[in-house]
């Protein structure tokens, strides 16, 4: 089975991270965001991919190459920003008769998916939020999915459709797409994926959705730091280091060398990174990054960066208030 993976936003929110490096490649609990995704699907039996690039594609593709070398992947520019339906169109070609998984590139699940992939009917994962404005809302009716619509001013429901699709009729989802395309149907001046569902949907598609609890999203700093804090307390690791103070959860690469200093809990320590004489805790420090001197929360250094700060000391008596910039 195939999975397709939009990668190709340039990750605004995530600025200045995403200058030099695509979002997908941004470390979250030790690795990038699209490692945790390639290993999500691979180990739940997908057994090739659809990744659809934009900018920076080649750092992408030297990832996967180096990281993934033998999982089959083939890769599709989009050259604009016109939408999820848009990214899903670009990449048609690589579409069969085959049922596929589509998987948006910035979020990160934890859920069982072989009940799903080995269901006879496509189905959309939804998680219940506060203020589903953000995102696609489902309505339905007799189980099954009646209407989509694509960030509604008034919801009829907060079952947000957040990232997960699967699609069991690909010819009339490809039909679909087309039709969006040549018939220009926008919504907020993009093409969405939602529209083309809701197309196949008015055909007779029936499409079921499923529940996800487990989902992180990666699209913003404090997301980010959120999505990082979230998978540590699920998986980490990190042996006992001389000199150092480790308050679990966190993940410290094999290759950084730390001392004299204080990490955690909800920290992530990228490879070759030095951290000494400092505090770090609910951050991500990313590879080859340096931090001497520092005391750091809720933090995000990105790969080479170079941090150095000092201590205050001060003796300051009863009622007295003071501010440091």
């Amino acid at each position: 089975m195939r999975a397709i993976i939009p990668v190709a936003g340039v990750g605004t929110r995530l600025r200045p991270h995403t200058y030099s490096l695509p979002k997908v490649l941004l470390n979250v609990a030790g690795k990038p965001i699209l490692s945790h995704i390639l290993d999500k699907i691979i180990a739940e039996g997908i057994t090739e991919a659809t990744i659809i690039v934009g900018q920076m594609s080649e750092m992408i593709k030297e990832y996967i190459s180096n990281a993934y070398s033998s999982f089959p992947v083939d890769y599709v520019g989009q050259e604009e920003a016109l939408g999820l339906g848009h990214a899903i169109y670009v990449a048609r070609e690589t579409i069969t008769d085959e049922p596929v998984l589509i998987i948006l590139g910035d979020t990160i699940f934890d859920v069982d998916l072989v009940p799903v992939l080995k269901g006879t009917t496509s189905a959309l994962g939804v998680k219940t939020v506060e203020d589903p404005r953000r995102f696609g809302v489902a309505e339905t009716q007799n189980g099954y999915i009646s209407r989509l619509v694509e960030k509604p001013e008034h919801p009829a429901t907060n079952l947000a459709v957040v990232g997960l699709y699967y699609l069991i009729n690909t010819k009339l989802l490809v039909s679909s797409l087309n039709e969006l395309v040549e018939k220009n149907i926008r919504t907020k001046n993009e093409y969405q994926l939602t529209d083309a569902l809701q197309i196949m949907i008015d055909r007779g598609e029936k499409m079921k959705t499923f529940m996800i609890d487990g989902w992180y999203d990666c699209g913003k700093p404090e997301t980010l730091l959120s999505t990082n804090r979230a998978l540590l307390e699920k998986n980490s690791s990190c042996p006992a280091i001389d000199g150092v103070v480790i308050n679990r959860p966190v993940y410290v690469a094999s290759t950084a060398k730390l001392s004299n200093c204080v990490i955690g809990p909800f920290t992530t320590i990228g490879e070759r990174t030095v951290v000494n004489e400092s505090v770090v805790r609910n951050s991500i420090i990313s590879e080859d990054a340096e931090i001497h001197m520092a005391l750091l929360d809720d933090s995000i250094v990105g790969n080479g960066a170079v941090v150095k700060g000092s201590y205050k000391r001060i003796n300051i008596g009863e009622s007295s208030e003071i501010e440091f910039y």
